[in-house]
């Protein structure tokens, strides 16, 4: 049977475990209550056994002297203990509770400290449950006027569009509607009554800008709605106002993608036209739309922010149940070892206390179902449960025997393709210059590419071994996400399949089969793996892959795109394999200019765009890297943002000057990679030890780490900074270009390419490590979903 203290930590929010009952300490304190009172027995034995009569009569004297009316009120007799509550002169503080420890404790401090120590951890609790409720319940009133906003807008449009239909307009396939003031006065004039009353009624986001700009409403559609336009020098891109009811609400619906940038940057420009010609007429000759499809983007915003509450109203719900269940068994716990009845008195006061008689949350979550019910689901209670409560993914044995299987077929392979190599010499300086310059690099990229994904199997492992909530700080689906053991199975058969190929290609090779007709097979083994990758049927993980090709997607579009953790972690993980890129590079060119027919292994070493086109390569994921910087910083405005950039562009020159030494080796090239490399490692040494991994801290309880580990031993971390250090200074290699004895260069550079890519791995958990301590420190374990509407003060 699994321990209470195991299914506790197994149970509780990561985020949120320092303000859980410290059921250990209190296991601690409780173990030496009887060791304490076995001393007390043991010193006392020989005196208590010759005043066993004085002390009975001087009790029974003293028992009746409290008794008389000049002694004060009396104690309650069979009580073992006495909890006071401390009324709080705030309702927001709470009250607070000290318990007494009557006689039968008094010669225990023990028992006085765990007391002491089991009130704390109550009024912790009930703090903590108090803010986090207010937080929630707070977060639920600004989402119900969201949606009440949300739902008067849709009804608006449908108002309107069925008022259209009925007067015979024609409508936009968008069913947007657009009111225009227009300067000149005839056909001001002949307009009718009800033409103006709709023209005027909404104004929206205008179809690709993802903006609401609005104009007062009809009275036709009964309530007081107005738009009025911003300042532009005083707002950002996504922001206008709008007025419901008397109230000024700022629109922010975020520039997510580049279609929204550059929709709002026209929507500014187009906006300064309109604004100069409507001054030459003395009118306002702005064309305003209300847009059905920019609603759905502020309904996707209010869905994912229920979404998020009901599950924060989850947390808090497991919060509740498992402290309750942690102050029962801690109190049964102490009853055993001292024979006492001290669980049903203080029971009482934990039954009582705020964090388990409140209410408030639960009804809130009641409120939260009914209305994504009703408003999301088109009242399917589950469909609704879907998004509300998805079930995680099992892992499944079947996976686990097939990891066995590819492993040991890999094996096999590859050890039969090492003994060919060796015998038939190819990886000797003199080997087979057409198979190193051709097939070679093939391998080279699958390794390090597999290598990479196998240490992120290794890594999903170690964070959940760790409880660090990695699909939050990802944001992944539960339903979707991939386990470990699904990380390894793909490792092992695309491995398995990659050198099967291989060995196939090198058997054929073997028996004298020429170049021409077995050069196009590792050409249709990376086809096959790309047509995989994009594969539109549901099968191999599809949600993983397109997940993946999106945030390719954003990475290589940035900074258009808006940066989140998984972005970010991906673009680091590509500065990682620049030497992995270089080969895709070289393989895609080979194949595609058609040098395989004729063998011609060097054309694309001779063509100038190539050339150009590896210096790109060489530093482009450093560049993307820092668009991402630029991005965030254009976004939150924290200048830490533009110091990482400088990181990324140290790191782009020393990469260029690498290049550049290998096609003119000379003193001067060499000097520059050596400065301009050394400058970027120091560089990348403090950002990876300071900010990534928040080590090196001068007045932490650990020396140069930090004052929360997820690991047990501190060497694990020494350790990884020293391995961190010595790989880091791997482009050393570039200038002394030290061989390891009669192997082939390439097969050296693969060596160190794989350094690198491990360095990478060990980088991940501990970047990981320390952004959960961060969310850990703020309690944050849901995340804040923006709201598109926001109130603001009238301006004049």
């Amino acid at each position: 049977m699994v321990k209470f203290s195991k299914q506790f930590e197994g149970q509780l929010v990561p985020e949120w475990k320092e303000a859980f009952v410290d059921y250990w300490q209190l296991k601690k304190d409780l173990k030496k209550i009887p060791i304490l009172n076995t001393d007390n027995n043991a010193t006392n034995k020989n005196k208590n056994k010759n005043k066993n009569k004085d002390s009975s009569f001087t009790n029974d004297l003293i028992s009746s002297i409290r008794k008389l009316p000049f002694f004060g009120p009396q104690r309650r007799e069979h009580g073992v203990i006495q909890v006071h509550t401390k009324l709080a002169q705030t309702l927001s503080k709470g009250d607070l509770y000290e318990t007494e420890v009557l006689e039968q404790f008094a010669d225990t401090e023990a028992a006085a400290e765990f007391f002491a120590l089991l009130d704390l951890q109550l009024n912790k609790v009930n703090k903590f449950f108090r803010t986090k409720e207010k937080e929630f319940v707070e977060r639920g009133e600004s989402l119900k006027k969201q949606m009440e906003i949300l739902i008067e807008l849709k009804a608006a449009l449908k108002q309107h569009h069925d008022t259209g239909t009925s007067s015979g307009q024609t409508l936009k396939e968008d069913e947007s509607i657009s009111g225009i003031i227009s300067c000149d006065e005839e056909s001001t004039k002949d307009r009718t009554e009800q033409e103006q009353d709709i023209e005027n009624s909404i104004d929206e986001v205008n179809k690709n800008d993802g903006q609401l700009t609005d104009s007062p409403r009809s009275s036709e559609l009964g309530k007081s709605t107005s738009i009025k336009r911003e300042d532009s020098k005083s707002k950002s891109l996504s922001e206008r106002v709008i007025n419901i009811q008397g109230k000024s609400l700022k629109i922010h619906i975020p520039l997510t993608n580049p279609t929204r940038t550059f929709s709002a940057i026209s929507y500014l420009l187009r906006d300064d036209m309109i604004n100069q010609s409507s001054k030459k007429c003395g009118t306002d000759g702005r064309k305003l739309h209300i847009n059905r499809t920019k609603l759905k983007h502020a309904e996707k915003m209010i869905r994912g922010a229920f979404i998020e509450l009901y599950k924060g109203l989850g947390f808090l719900k497991t919060y509740r149940n498992l402290n309750m269940l942690a102050f029962v068994k801690i109190l049964k716990k102490f009853d055993k070892v001292t024979n006492k009845q001290v669980l049903p008195i203080y029971l009482r006061v934990v039954e009582s206390s705020y964090f388990n008689s409140s209410d408030k949350a639960l009804k809130l979550a009641d409120d939260v179902e009914k209305i994504f019910i009703k408003h999301f689901a088109e009242d399917d209670k589950k469909k609704a449960m879907k998004y509300l409560k998805p079930a995680q993914k099992k892992e499944s044995h079947a996976v686990t025997f097939f990891i066995g299987l590819f492993t040991g077929c890999f094996l096999a392979l590859f050890v039969g393709y090492v003994i060919m190599a060796h015998i038939t010499g190819m990886y000797k300086p003199q080997s087979d210059t057409i198979y190193m310059e051709t097939i070679y690099p093939i391998l080279s990229m699958f390794s390090l590419m597999f290598l990479h994904f196998f240490l992120y199997g290794c890594n999903i492992f170690m964070w959940r071994k760790t409880r660090v909530n990695y699909s939050f700080i990802f944001e992944l689906a539960q339903t979707k996400e991939l386990k470990y053991r699904d990380v390894f199975l793909i490792c092992t058969a695309s491995m398995s399949a990659v050198v099967g190929v291989l060995v196939l290609h090198l058997t054929l090779v073997a028996k004298g089969y020429s170049y021409n007709q077995t050069q196009a097979i590792p050409g249709l083994l990376l086809l096959v793996f790309i047509m995989l990758l994009v594969c539109p049927f549901n099968i191999i993980y599809k949600s993983s892959r397109y997940r993946f090709i999106c945030v390719i997607r954003n990475i290589i579009l940035s900074p258009l795109y808006k940066v989140v953790m998984l972005d970010f972690f991906m673009a680091d993980q590509l500065c990682s394999q620049v030497p992995m890129l270089r080969n895709l590079e070289y393989v895609a060119c080979y194949y595609i200019t058609g040098s395989y027919k004729t063998q011609d292994y060097g054309y694309c070493m001779r063509t100038k765009y190539y050339r150009d086109l590896a210096y790109a390569v060489s530093f482009l994921p450093y560049y993307w890297r820092a668009m991402q910087c630029a991005r965030r910083w254009f976004d939150e405005g924290h200048k830490s943002h533009l110091v990482n950039l400088g990181k990324y562009v140290s790191a782009m020159l020393a990469a260029g000057a690498k290049v550049a030494y290998e096609k003119e080796k000379n003193i001067g090239w060499l000097c520059l990679v050596v400065v301009m490399s050394s400058a970027a490692t120091v560089y990348q040494l403090y950002w990876d030890f300071v900010k990534d991994w928040g080590l090196l801290q001068c007045h932490s309880k650990n020396p140069w780490l930090r004052n929360e580990l997820m690991l047990r031993r501190k060497i694990y971390y020494y350790f990884s900074m020293g391995l961190n250090l010595v790989l880091r200074l791997a482009w050393l290699q570039t200038v002394l270009h030290y061989n390891f004895g009669s192997v082939d260069y390439r097969v050296t550079g693969l060596f160190l390419a794989a350094l690198e890519v491990i360095r990478r791995g060990q980088w991940n958990f501990y970047r990981l490590e320390n952004e959960h301590l961060n969310n850990a420190g703020k309690f944050r374990a849901v995340k804040t979903v923006p709201l598109p509407f926001h109130e603001v003060d009238e301006q004049d």
